[in-house]
């Protein structure tokens, strides 16, 4: 059985709130980015983090927005959109993560939704030495910038069918990632919408992020 810790992440004057499970023999630990007004609590994120905790792969899920922060964006969305500030903060949690007995010396992945994609992809480039894969689900790499070029890690995108136009943001995108160590990859989940609500598309995703996790995490 999985062991699912909550915990207290410091990072640059502020404290986040954060969920670490780990089970038995974790061969690889998966940081979550979560995007536009959303949170660890994602019901649709921790879906996947059970997925990947059933391949052996530990989890933390991490709020980017102390409490205070996530009750100003939910009546202004100010903070959600801030991406610089939301990678800055996963930064330091993969920092974190890298200090922890049990987890440091794991290989590490980040899986990002919505504008968490971008702050992971920025994340990854400025930690190159220690992010080893990125999954994306639904998200806007598009906010990652400049920072898409310089993207090390073998990056999965995955859309939805009925999502138009993050279909087409995640397709340009994929054209300024890196071809190396592996071209970026694109999977469309067939009657997916953007929030992957339709009956058996997230598990779909979920699949594809386990996948991907394992084959450049292993």
């Amino acid at each position: 059985m999985a062991l699912n810790t909550p915990v207290r992440v410091p990072a640059t004057g502020v404290v986040l709130d954060a969920d670490v499970t780990v089970p038995p023999d974790a061969r690889a630990v998966v940081v979550f980015a979560h995007g536009s007004g959303s949170s660890r609590l994602s019901p649709r994120n921790r879906t996947v983090a059970e997925r990947l905790t059933a391949d052996g792969l530990a989890t933390v899920l991490t709020d980017l927005l102390t409490r205070e922060e996530a009750g100003v964006d939910a009546v202004t969305a100010e903070l959600r959109f801030d991406v610089s500030l939301l990678a800055g903060r996963l930064t330091e949690v993969v920092d974190w993560v890298g200090d922890q007995p049990g987890l440091g010396a794991l290989p590490l992945g980040l899986f990002g939704a919505s504008t968490g994609a971008a702050a992971a992809l920025i994340t990854a480039a400025a930690r190159p030495d220690r992010v080893r894969a990125v999954v994306s689900r639904g998200g806007r790499p598009d906010l990652a910038g400049d920072g898409l070029p310089e993207v090390r890690a073998p990056v999965l995108l995955i859309v939805g069918e009925r999502d138009p136009q993050v279909r087409q943001l995640n397709a340009v995108a994929a054209t300024a990632l890196p071809a190396l160590p592996v071209p970026p990859v694109l999977r469309v989940v067939p009657g997916a919408t953007h929030l992957f609500v339709e009956p058996g598309t997230l598990e779909q995703a979920a699949a594809m992020a386990a996948d991907w996790f394992g084959t450049h995490l292993a």
